[in-house]
């Protein structure tokens, strides 16, 4: 099978690391994800009340757990969220059901949780063969890839409710009590990033704005003229279940899977300050959306992954055995304080 979530992009120039990108200067009004819709904050803050009305049981910064004996059973769920309108616009579905996948399993795995189990939900205005083929096709791609097993499902068929489609799932893992990650990343421990595969499925609300203000889905990206830009942003998610193993051989304290919330996902790992002086190089899409939607150097590490989507804090001696398994890199280190210190930025 081909591994379609970790190839990284191909064609362009990509920025060496450290170096910073700014859309200042691009034509028009300088856009922000807020302006689309989408407020980080806000929605945050909802999520807090939701989860006060009713208490919560005991869980990580990405998952739920329940305590089965000598174990833990994780649940986690999750959508592909606006990248389904891009798949929509070039009538292309083949790879969101590997999103929807990878952004369940990539939850559990910054757990420490394998994921063992799956149950996805496909609501939807009118039946479509055709299209439910296509997203099965994905889903079963992310599902060996991750050695999940799928227990069922559900398609809802709901013209009044629904406009298109939507697509999400849950997944279910196990961990023995020791596996869990709950502790928080130690000052002098070392980060190691592993690549991401694009934009991944989240931020599109913003990357949508941005790239079509001049240009259709079906232009060729500039930056990889192989590619059209609607190829570009539907790259599938990467699964990052086979660190999962490297992971616990190596000792792995803490771990932060890079979506919503860009860089300040590295805060879920503990009130530290996270120096990021050797990241991973910007893929071109990232100059792209920076450049078209003249969005801020701060506004796309808020946003996107910029090229790193998963990272792990432990301590240096482990750290090189782990690089040796992985495709992973040093790219910062932990000090005292509570902030991401990136490219010149300081976000907290």
């Amino acid at each position: 099978m081909s591994n379609e979530g970790e190839a990284p992009p191909t064609g362009g120039d990509e920025h060496e690391a450290g170096e910073a990108i700014d859309g200042d200067d691009a034509d028009g009004q300088e856009l922000t994800y807020a302006d689309t819709g989408v407020d980080i904050d806000a929605s945050e803050d909802a999520t807090a009340a939701l989860l006060e009305a009713f208490g919560s049981g005991l869980k990580t910064e990405y998952a739920g757990l329940l305590d089965i004996g000598d174990r833990y059973l994780a649940l986690a769920t999750d959508g592909v969220g606006t990248k389904l309108l891009v798949a929509e616009a070039i009538e292309d579905f083949s790879t969101i059901g590997i999103d929807c996948i990878a952004m369940n399993v990539n939850d559990l795995v910054a757990a420490g949780v394998e994921p063992v189990a799956f149950v996805d939900y496909l609501a939807i205005d009118e039946p479509d063969d055709d299209l439910t083929a296509e997203i099965g096709e994905g889903l079963a791609v992310g599902l060996e890839e991750a050695n999940l097993t799928l227990l069922g499902g559900e398609t809802a068929v709901m013209p009044e409710v629904i406009t298109g489609f939507d697509l999400a799932g849950t997944c279910a893992g196990l961990a023995l009590k020791g596996e869990i990650l709950k502790e928080e990343a130690a000052v002098g421990d070392v980060l190691v990033g592993f690549p991401s595969n694009g934009v991944h499925s989240n931020g599109l609300t913003l990357a949508r704005e941005a790239v079509t203000r001049n240009h259709d889905y079906d232009d060729t990206f500039p930056l990889n003229p192989e590619v059209t830009i609607g190829q570009e942003l539907l790259r599938p998610t990467r699964l990052y279940t086979d660190l999962l193993e490297p992971m616990r051989r190596h000792d792995v304290r803490a771990a932060a899977h890079i979506t919503g919330g860009g860089w300040t996902n590295l805060l879920r790992m503990g009130e530290r300050t996270y120096v990021i002086d050797n990241p991973h190089p910007i893929q071109p899409i990232f100059e792209f959306i920076a450049e078209e939607g003249n969005v801020s150097d701060e506004e796309m590490h808020r946003t996107f992954n910029m090229g790193t989507g998963f990272i792990v804090a432990l301590e240096e001696a482990d750290a090189e055995t782990l690089l040796e398994e992985t495709d992973g890199a040093i790219i910062g280190h932990v000090e005292e304080g509570s902030s991401v210190e990136i490219r010149g930025l300081s976000l907290s």
